[in-house]
């Protein structure tokens, strides 16, 4: 049941990543890649918001009118195991209840080219999420991009810390757009609507 002041309320999506060029095309900054082009969508820059360790994109996503809803677009720059104390302090300053954030990021258990949309949960090992958790409980939302699991006996950490390859660019950007799209969707029609159409 969504109260009037949930109704009224901004969405606060978090884009998981670490900071720095050196990390800009790992598997592990998904999360960065779709806040990006949700923020070029939205025509909005990232700057550094205040003394919360993070960068931040105000808008609006939806068409225009009563359907569009006010968004908060957040890249910790805290690195990936700290990313809940940023992710906490602008959901407080905001005044954005934990049932309108939304994480979006790498997903291990689930195949590259696959997404799935979810409300709450466990952390999968994963430490952005297990860094959230701890900061505002697990009742936020989650757009999970599956990245599929290391091949042989390569580190889960090697894995996620290393680029896309070249047969996964291809359909990258294809990937990352539409996982944009499933946020907006999650946004402006509910989660049910949004895993229906996106859920894969």
């Amino acid at each position: 049941m969504t109260t009037a002041t949930e109704a009224g309320a901004p969405w606060l999506i978090v884009g998981l990543g670490n900071p720095g060029p050196e990390y800009a095309a790992n598997r592990h900054n998904v999360g960065f890649m779709v806040a990006d082009l949700l923020a070029e969508r939205i025509g909005g820059k990232f700057k550094r918001a205040g003394k919360a360790q993070a960068q931040v994109v105000e808008g609006r996503i939806g068409a225009p009118g009563p359907a569009s809803r006010r968004v908060v677009l957040v890249k910790p720059m805290s690195y990936m195991n700290l990313s809940g104390g940023p992710a906490t302090a602008l959901r407080d300053f905001y005044k954005v209840p934990t049932a309108h954030v939304v994480a979006v990021h790498d997903e291990l258990d689930i195949d590259y080219g696959t997404m799935r949309l979810k409300l709450g949960g466990g952390d999968n090992g994963h430490n952005g999420l297990k860094s959230m958790t701890k900061a505002m409980g697990a009742d936020y939302h989650r757009v999970r991009f599956g990245i599929g699991r290391p091949p042989g006996r390569m580190q889960v950490a090697d894995f996620v810390l290393k680029d896309f390859s070249s047969a996964e660019r291809k359909e990258l950007d294809y990937l990352v757009d539409r996982a944009a799209d499933a946020v907006e969707c999650l946004v402006t029609e509910g989660l049910e609507r949004a895993q229906s159409a996106y859920n894969s």
